[in-house]
């Protein structure tokens, strides 16, 4: 009887302490959708519209770029047959060239394009972690994680939307969300 005494006391301040432990170590997990955030902000069509003109931009010098290689390319092909040999090779050297300077062209205007997204979005994304952590400690979150990873695989599985707080952000921010926009639920 007195071990049964004892188990049973030992199973209830276990009990106790457990009931205990979860109250003192709750953790609230919410979570913020930023590519949401970003497109119910005022600067996202400018952003938008001033990468499409820088992106445009570039593109029409690739293009120029090409005809002038592909003009002098068929100059080359209509003469090659008649040329003297030091004037072939010149030719040659010089398509070479032209197709070279459109490659290094190619690549740089990726670097730049990349350079613009990211020197017009590090603000915005600035505000908006800002943001976050406002409402993140007024609200008492121990976590706020995004629905998106890089190329915007999901990371949750599941969300409840009571822990979605980017209308919470857009508001900290002066911003209304529109009706019209919903955040992207994870699948």
């Amino acid at each position: 009887m007195r071990t049964l005494t004892i188990i049973f006391l030992f199973l209830l301040s276990a009990g106790a302490t457990f009931a205990q432990a979860p109250a003192a170590s709750v953790q609230k997990i919410g979570y913020a959708d930023t590519e949401y955030i970003f497109s119910q902000m005022p600067q996202y069509k400018q952003i938008e519209t001033d990468l499409k003109t820088h992106g445009t931009q570039l593109d029409n010098q690739l293009k120029a770029k090409y005809q002038e290689y592909e003009s002098k390319l068929k100059a080359y092909q209509a003469g090659a047959a008649t040329m003297v040999d030091a004037i072939r090779k010149d030719k040659e050297t010089e398509l070479t060239q032209l197709q070279e300077n459109m490659e290094k062209f190619r690549q740089d205007a990726q670097a730049s394009l990349q350079k613009k997204q990211t020197d017009l979005m590090e603000p915005i994304f600035s505000k908006i972690g800002k943001a976050i952590e406002e409402v993140a400690k007024e609200n008492s979150y121990t976590f706020i994680i995004s629905p998106q990873v890089g190329g915007g695989a999901d990371i949750l599985l599941y969300t409840d939307d009571k822990y979605n707080i980017s209308d919470l952000v857009l508001k900290k921010m002066g911003i209304t969300p529109t009706a019209s926009a919903a955040p992207v639920k994870p699948k």
